[in-house]
């Protein structure tokens, strides 16, 4: 569904990226993760066309080079991690902004639009907010609306730039189950990069582990969230344990006074 190959993304002499090469699956989620810096998010722009790069980006057999925005936007959503939220918008006009690849030009948006938006906000339970302006909601509500004015998008991928990082565990647990179940429903592809490793873990059928722009680490969460491995990348504190029904949880603990966290 989507690959990339050799991606390489420079900002003036350094080097964000060094020659990445991974691809997706059709209806595929795979987790990115790696320490601050690592590359996570300059993938996912690069991924976007939003940085300049050298290398190859397919997506659903198709060159991304040869797509104008409308079509590249009729195949990626994408949730970035600091979108432009207008304050005086309301909730319903923002997620409608997630068909405007759907509407042609100097047409206005149809029934079939509006109530694509309508089942998007009732899955995120943000229904009862549509006509609230952004200025009322909440920083949760808020990051929960940036995700459903991409579910509108219906695109067959979907990127996401740390989509849960304002919502508390129980409602980050419940936006993934909702992506989750979205996936499965419409045969997504998703890309997301998130710091919670243990969620990473839980949700995504396969790991990127990057550092310092390359790719560290790759595979099923059970070997790329090893101790070993998130040790030498996330320092000593980090260790991973089974949970009593089979799960792996990341957590990061104190070490003996004295000891290095490298």
């Amino acid at each position: 569904m989507i690959s990339f190959a050799d991606l390489t993304v420079r900002y003036g002499d350094a080097v964000a990226l060094h020659g990445v090469t991974a691809e997706a699956a059709d209806g595929e989620w795979i987790g990115i993760i790696g320490p601050n810096g690592a590359g996570k998010t300059t993938l996912l722009n690069a991924l976007m066309r939003l940085v300049p790069f050298r290398g190859t980006v397919t997506i659903c057999g198709q060159p991304a080079s040869g797509l104008n925005r409308r079509e590249l936007a009729r195949l990626i959503a994408y949730v970035p991690q600091r979108p432009l939220l207008p304050p005086d918008m309301t909730v319903s006009e923002y997620v409608l902004l997630g068909r405007t690849a759907h509407i042609g030009y100097l047409r206005m948006e149809t029934t079939t639009d509006k109530r694509v938006c309508a089942d998007v906000l009732d899955q995120l339970d943000l229904g009862p907010m549509a006509g609230r302006a952004l200025r009322a909601m909440s920083g949760g509500e808020l990051q929960r609306l940036v995700l459903a004015r991409a579910l509108a998008q219906q695109a067959p991928v979907l990127l996401l730039d740390e989509p849960t990082s304002a919502l508390d565990l129980g409602r980050r647990m419940e936006a993934l189950e909702i992506i989750d179940e979205i996936r499965h429903e419409r045969g997504l592809t998703v890309l997301s990069a998130i710091h919670d490793l243990t969620l990473a873990g839980q949700f995504a059928d396969r790991l990127i582990l990057l550092s310092g722009g390359r790719i560290a680490a790759a595979g099923p969460a059970a070997s790329v969230l090893a101790d070993a491995v998130l040790a030498e990348h996330f320092g000593a504190g980090v260790q991973v344990v089974m949970t009593e029904t089979g799960d792996l949880a990341v957590i990061s603990r104190r070490l003996p006074h004295g000891a290095s966290v490298r």
